[in-house]
């Protein structure tokens, strides 16, 4: 039986973009470069490396991005306008594979209150920047801003007006964080089924987490037919973040029976480039962060712990070294398990009898419910005190 295969999914990194936009994660310029250096390591296929209408900084600071990365695209974002288009392009023109990426929104909300255009002037509008855009390079991104709320019918003529002006890459948002993943994959199953010339292009997914659905929204939109996907190391970006791509990125490795797609990154980086962005913008990792948190690979209750002892992958469905994370860890404290007890001591280069595992491990948890943490100074000092025939002495 022939093996299907996985279909490739590009990822379109837009941390030193729409991920600066958080309040407190602005980066300098030597700061930008070495993300971009360690997302091309990572082997993202673009990077948005700034929207240079904004100031002559950001202008310097993507085209010093351009300038230091050879193996990936370049992105530069563009409202749709000439002005923005042309400063984009004077960007990223020396980069090895440049990439303007201009967008106008399409929701009733934003076209009304935000653009005061009607729906013919805002096709007109996609027309001629993407027209323009195409005089500068091949490479065009047009991104329908509020995608997830504009009308499906306005959509597809959307896309089909910048299909026609020569769009090679259309992104279909959820800017605000608004879509379920049913009805963001109906979204793109439609414009695909009503459009066959979609079929020519790439169709994208850039997803925000106001509602915690990101991750969720990107993979449905995988499934509806989307070949690239958008967001940021982390999840930073503006409110609740974007979507955070690492997670993206190992929900196809690791289910990729379901997905059959891949991105083809050296997933084993993804700590380090966590560990980066964190540095360079301040923002911490939470413990909890799935992928690149703390307490990713971490245990602590016992019957976690006795698992993940007799094999790993009864608690971790990824190993530590997949995603570069130094190992997982057995925490000491109120839950912890015998089993685990007998690893810490065997760690320490000790050998305990059975009466003695069991002192340690009772004054293990004695000590847990005192203080939140055993530390691995307080264990070595519980196994020293039952060696020397103290154990029953064992402040608890």
């Amino acid at each position: 039986m022939a093996i299907e295969k996985k279909r490739h999914i590009r990822v379109f990194d837009t941390t030193l973009r729409d991920g600066e936009q958080a309040p407190g994660c602005s980066m300098t310029r030597t700061e930008k470069v070495r993300v971009a250096r360690q997302l091309e390591a990572l082997g993202v296929d673009v990077i948005e490396a700034g929207f240079p209408i904004a100031s002559t900084g950001e202008q310097e600071a993507v085209k010093a991005v351009s300038d230091a990365v050879e193996r990936v695209s370049v992105a530069a974002l563009a409202r749709a306008n000439e002005t923005d288009i042309r400063t984009a392009w004077e960007a990223i023109k020396d980069a090895a594979a440049p990439r303007i990426h201009t967008f106008i929104a399409t929701s009733p909300i934003h076209m009304t209150h935000k653009l005061s255009m009607t729906p013919k002037e805002v096709l007109q509008r996609i027309r001629d920047a993407i027209t323009y855009a195409r005089s500068f390079c091949e490479n065009v991104e047009f991104s329908a801003e509020d995608a997830s709320r504009s009308e499906i019918p306005f959509l597809v003529e959307v896309t089909a007006a910048a299909i026609e002006a020569g769009a090679v890459v259309v992104n279909l948002p959820d800017t605000v964080g608004y879509a379920t993943p049913q009805g963001y994959r109906h979204m793109f199953e439609e414009i695909r089924s009503q459009l066959p010339q979609a079929q020519r292009i790439c169709l994208s997914a850039h997803c925000h987490n106001d509602l915690g659905l990101g991750t969720a929204n990107s993979l449905a939109a995988i499934e509806g037919g989307a070949g690239q996907i958008e967001g940021t190391i982390m999840g930073i970006g503006e409110r609740a973040g974007n979507v955070a791509l690492e997670e993206v990125i190992m929900a196809l490795k690791v289910r990729g029976d379901q997905y059959q797609a891949d991105t083809g990154l050296d997933t084993r980086l993804l700590c380090e480039t966590a560990a980066l962005v964190s540095e360079v913008t301040g923002v911490g990792i939470p413990p909890n962060k799935a992928i690149i948190g703390h307490n990713a690979f971490a245990h602590e209750a016992g019957i976690h712990q006795d698992g993940v002892l007799k094999n790993a992958m009864t608690y971790e469905i990824m190993t530590p070294a997949s995603v570069g994370a130094l190992g997982n860890r057995l925490v000491l404290g109120k839950h912890s398990g015998r089993h685990a007890i007998r690893e810490h001591i065997r760690s320490c280069g000790e050998t305990l009898g059975d009466d003695e595992v069991e002192m340690v491990y009772r004054a293990v948890l004695g000590l847990a419910d005192l203080q939140k943490n055993v530390t691995q100074a307080d264990f070595r000092n519980i196994v020293n005190a039952v060696k020397s025939g103290k154990g029953e002495t064992v402040k608890r």
